[in-house]
């Protein structure tokens, strides 16, 4: 799953989460294949960004090692583990990503 602006939407992509306006009206649906038409719609009614399915966008970043994620995860915890919500949160993380494989 990719958060992209508009102008980098191309025609075959599929929508991972709902498009919905400022009033929260569902504009597409999840699973929506993006035509240039449909591109050219929501542009009109100025939605600026997207959630597509995959990472179909290259935008410069290196995918990082599950062990190195680990480890990122590690450090941002580092000084919350005494608190117990934030000991709770870096544990889900850490079994989310385990379960990724």
């Amino acid at each position: 799953m990719q958060k992209i602006n508009l102008d980098q939407a191309q025609a075959g992509m599929t929508l991972a989460r709902a498009v919905t306006n400022e009033k929260g009206i569902t504009l597409c649906g999840e699973g929506t294949a993006l035509t240039d038409s449909l591109i050219a719609r929501l542009e009109k009614v100025a939605i600026h960004r997207l959630v597509v399915e995959g990472h179909p966008v290259d935008d410069g970043s290196e995918e990082l090692s599950p062990e190195t994620k680990r480890e990122v995860i590690m450090e941002r915890f580092r000084h919350a583990r005494k608190n117990p919500l934030n000991n709770a949160i870096m544990q889900v993380l850490l079994e989310k990503l385990e379960a990724k494989g």
